[in-house]
């Protein structure tokens, strides 16, 4: 029996409770740095597991557990669930209007509890230290940067490597993972560009900001593609244009609302730049009084895996769950920002994907080739990963990531 194995020998008994935490959970949604009743739950079993608990960036939650010498290594769930009506029809739907755990979360808290446990039960099977990170407002892309503002790193032993998963509407029992780029950076981007007012009666006397935007929009659409490189990956997507209050008043202004995503710096660098070469030149062709403003939000790293240790990573995976369950993972256009946290720590890390979806609904989809209509994507209303084997291969997968770092020589 391998230490993985060791440590994971009690699982069967211990995945009744954690339904119940995931279905407490997915009932009981709570968004982004509003994870009270969460942050109260992970607390509570963290201390009883054993582990030394602290609160970090409000609702943010890490657990320690030292065992000895040996290398230390931190595991990241996210906690925040969306602001999305659930029509999923699930007996244990959320409970909460307008809030609902749309994109899994409540599985990675699970998972991470699972492994949590098994771990502290299972001290003679490892040495080092084990790091329980559980992140808030994941989905606002502020919840990482609020426990490294506040002191994440002096607060917690500095971690060799950081490990962190996401289930994925893949078939469930698989894992995925690939080296380098992940998943995209996103940057979100607020224009506000100007006009001069008038009634609709008189364009003469008007700068108009809705044409002005219009032209706006028209002509982004030139950065990706006429000035990004064939194979390489950009989006570009004016998501919002709002302007005016009447049929017939010209307003003087206009709001555009921007999200970008990237693979690589320098493509994000040259189509930020020619964002605002182009909303400026088109301010200035049309006459417009005041320079336009740009503001930046909602802004996500780039999630770029470590080759050595997503090859480590990926060896465990293989040698626990067999070849056919461990998938290379295609590069995803969601974004994340769990890398914050290695970043700040200065650590290598890997990402992988947890599938979440019945197998034989995904094996049946694919074969017709319509994947996209009859598999409910993240943030979907109708979003939701399958509780068995998605919460065992979840706290598995935790358990085996961390003890390819962590376990004794067999």
């Amino acid at each position: 029996m391998s230490t993985s194995e060791t440590v994971l020998k009690d699982l069967d008994g211990e995945l009744s409770g954690l339904r119940d935490i995931y279905t407490d959970r997915h009932e009981h949604p709570e968004l982004a740095l509003a994870e009270n009743e969460t942050s109260k739950l992970v607390e509570e079993k963290l201390t009883a597991f054993g582990y030394d608990v602290t609160r970090i960036g409000g609702t943010g939650i890490v657990g320690v557990l030292a065992n000895g010498d040996g290398p230390v290594v931190l595991a990241r769930a996210d906690m925040d669930a969306l602001p999305v009506t659930e029509d999923t029809g699930l007996p244990y739907a959320s409970e909460v209007a307008g809030v609902m755990h749309a994109c899994g979360h409540d599985m990675h808290i699970a998972a991470l509890l699972g492994a949590a446990k098994l771990l502290a039960a299972s001290r003679d099977s490892w040495s080092g230290t084990y790091i329980a990170l559980f992140q808030p407002a994941e989905e606002t892309g502020a919840g990482s940067n609020a426990m490294v503002d506040d002191g994440l790193v002096s607060k917690v032993p500095k971690p060799d490597v950081a490990l962190a998963q996401h289930v994925m509407p893949l078939p469930s029992g698989t894992i995925s993972t690939t080296a380098g780029p992940v998943l995209s950076a996103a940057d979100s981007i607020k224009i506000t560009v100007y006009g001069k007012g008038a009634h609709g009666s008189m364009p003469q006397m008007s700068v108009d900001p809705v044409v002005l935007a219009a032209s706006i929009v028209l002509k982004l659409q030139t950065i990706v593609s006429r000035e990004t490189k064939p194979g390489d990956f950009a989006v570009l997507t004016v998501g919002a244009l709002n302007a005016g209050t009447a049929s017939n008043i010209i307003s003087d202004r206009a709001t555009l609302l921007l999200n970008v995503r990237t693979y690589d710096i320098q493509v994000r660098a040259h189509i930020m730049a020619a964002i605002t070469r182009i909303v400026k030149g088109e301010c200035e062709a049309a006459g417009s009084p005041k320079e336009p403003e740009f503001e930046l939000y909602d802004q996500y790293p780039l999630t770029v895996n470590d080759a050595t240790v997503t090859d480590k990573v990926t060896d465990a995976f293989t040698a626990h769950f067999g070849a056919d369950a461990v998938l290379h993972a295609e590069r995803q256009t969601a974004s994340e920002d769990f890398s914050h946290i290695p970043d700040a720590f200065g650590v290598p890390y890997t990402f992988w994907l947890l599938g979440g979806v019945d197998p034989e609904t995904y094996r049946v989809a694919e074969q017709k080739g319509t994947i996209a209509q009859d598999i409910p994507a993240n943030h979907s209303p109708k979003y939701f990963p399958i509780i068995d084997p998605t919460l065992s291969f979840g706290v598995q997968a935790q358990v085996v990531a961390a003890m390819s770092y962590l376990g004794k020589a067999e």
